[in-house]
């Protein structure tokens, strides 16, 4: 199974506004050329992948104008077209590039050239998410610090009351496995659509959040689908489709995120 673009139109390359300075940190630099996030970018530079002028670099190196770095001998260069899709994705996806992983990201979209999501979407939950060679931005949208809203469309194996919707809404002690301690969830706004189905607006991404907080509360999810990013809507998409982003929604994007 492989995804279907929906459109051929590709937005303008330089909607979203990046600092240029005379020298960058490594990992944004290779991030920023779209071979992978700043996260792996580490992991390959700890394992001595990565030269910059036929020296082995180490994480935290940084990067000048004119210099020559490669990854596993390969130049890597950050003069790119900058590429911003959004997806539908199916149930049974995994929001991985590694090839390795039955049903990943990466060869189900198959887009000609590597980019990898904005942050996860878990393999039995569907709907929005965006995927980018841009390496910059993908941290400006995950900053938790930021709040930007996700909103999600959920369904339960068991009719909710004003008490499950008044304790999810107030927020939910879960575990936090990133920082190994219990903690309450932020407060969100809930609205019940109908017996079973509820609307929610997440301003934090804890791992499966919605899943352990109905969990803990006696409830398990049904489905899960993400609808909204920021201001950017699902809308009629199809499961399965994706499209390039508009020049408004980069336009609209780019002051979101450069806000601050």
């Amino acid at each position: 199974m492989k995804a279907i673009k929906q459109d051929k139109k590709i937005h303008k390359d330089d909607l979203i506004k990046h600092e240029i300075k005379d020298e960058i940190r490594l990992n944004k630099y290779i991030s920023d050329s779209g071979y992978c996030s700043r996260r792996e970018a580490d992991k390959i530079i700890e394992l001595g992948k990565v030269k910059i002028n036929n020296e082995v670099a180490v994480v935290g190196s940084k990067v000048k104008v004119g210099d020559l770095v490669t990854v596993s001998g390969k130049k890597v260069t950050n003069n790119q077209t900058r590429i911003y899709l959004m997806l539908n994705k199916p149930v049974g996806i995994t929001c991985t590039n590694d090839l390795n992983v039955k049903g990943n990201i990466r060869d189900f979209v198959n887009y000609k050239e590597l980019v990898f999501p904005i942050g996860r979407l878990d393999k039995d939950s569907s709907g929005l998410i965006l995927l980018t060679n841009d390496g910059d931005i993908v941290n400006k949208i995950l900053r938790a610090e930021y709040g930007h809203e996700k909103e999600y469309v959920v369904t339960v194996d068991k009719d909710i009351d004003d008490d499950f919707i008044t304790k999810m809404a107030s927020g939910v002690t879960i575990y936090n496995q990133a920082a190994h301690k219990k903690q309450k969830t932020l407060e969100t706004t809930l609205e019940k659509l109908d017996n079973r189905t509820f609307k929610i607006i997440l301003r934090q991404g804890l791992n499966r959040q919605i899943r352990r907080m109905t969990k803990e509360l006696g409830f398990n999810v049904v489905s899960l689908r993400r609808i909204r990013i920021m201001d950017l809507r699902l809308g009629d998409l199809k499961v399965g489709e994706y499209r390039y982003l508009t020049d408004s929604e980069l336009i609209n994007l780019n002051k979101k995120i450069n806000a601050r």
